[in-house]
C-alpha cells in the first residue's frame, strides 16, 4: 500500500478493535469523502513519496482473538519532508480518511464505518501530528471524536525504513459509547467459547514506511 499511511497508524488506530466484526457482505451506501490531491516531494526524503504500510490489530471475545486492519490514505497536511528519515517524519501533520478503512471484508469495514465512526464528532476524517522526541520515541497528537490525545511511541530507522510501534486505547478519546454500539451489532461474533460478547477497547499499532 501505497500512499502516505506512515502516520495513519494512529490512527489506527484506531478502528482497530471493530475490525473483528463480520457477517453477510452489504452494500455501502455511504458518501466518500473528497481525497485531498497529494502532489510529489523533490526532498530527499518524503512521506508522500514514501512505501508505506498501517497495520493495526484489534481484538474480539474474551481470548482476545487478534483481527488485522489498515488504512489505506493518508494525506500529509504540512511537514513530512526533511534531508532523512527522522527529519522528514517530525512535525508532520496528516489526516486520514475513514472510507479507507480496510479489513478485508466489505460487510465488516462497512459496520466500523457505521456504528463506531458513525457515532462520533466529526466521523469524515481522523487528523493528526508526528512528533519526535529522542532517537526511540516519539509522540502521535490524534484528534479523534472531537478529542486530540497523545500516543506514546517506540521507532526503529534501519537504512531508509521507519518502523513505529503503539499501542492505543479507543476509551481514552471518549469513545465508549461508539465501541458498544459496535460490540452490539457484532454481538454473536465476538462471542467466545465462555459465552460472553467482548470487543476490547485496545488497539496494537504497527507503521512502516520505506523511502
Amino acid at each position: 500500500m501505497k500512499n502516505i499511511s506512515i502516520i495513519s497508524f494512529l490512527f489506527i488506530a484506531i478502528v482497530f478493535n471493530f475490525s473483528a466484526c463480520k457477517s453477510d457482505a452489504k452494500k455501502e451506501d455511504s458518501k466518500e469523502t473528497p481525497a485531498v490531491e497529494t502532489k510529489k516531494s523533490t526532498a530527499p526524503f518524503a512521506v508522500s513519496n514514501a512505501e508505506n504500510d498501517i497495520n493495526f490489530v484489534a481484538y474480539k471475545t474474551t481470548e482476545k482473538v487478534g483481527v488485522n486492519g489498515w488504512f489505506t490514505k493518508v494525506d500529509v497536511l504540512s511537514g513530512g519532508e526533511g534531508n532523512s528519515v527522522k527529519e522528514a517524519i517530525h512535525n508532520t501533520e496528516f489526516s486520514i480518511p475513514i472510507s479507507s478503512l480496510y479489513t478485508k471484508d466489505a460487510s465488516r469495514d462497512f459496520k466500523i464505518r457505521k456504528n463506531f465512526f458513525g457515532i462520533m464528532e466529526d466521523t469524515n476524517m481522523l487528523s493528526g501530528k508526528l512528533i519526535i522526541t529522542d532517537d526511540t520515541t516519539g509522540i502521535a497528537k490524534l484528534t479523534m471524536n472531537g478529542e486530540t490525545k497523545d500516543i506514546p511511541f517506540t521507532y526503529t530507522i534501519a537504512d531508509k525504513k521507519f518502523s513505529m510501534n503503539a499501542t492505543i486505547d479507543v476509551n481514552d478519546w471518549n469513545a465508549g459509547k461508539a465501541l458498544g454500539t459496535l460490540n452490539k451489532v457484532c454481538e454473536l461474533l465476538h462471542t467466545g467459547a465462555d459465552g460472553v460478547s467482548k470487543t476490547w477497547s485496545e488497539v496494537a499499532l504497527n507503521i512502516t514506511s520505506t523511502f
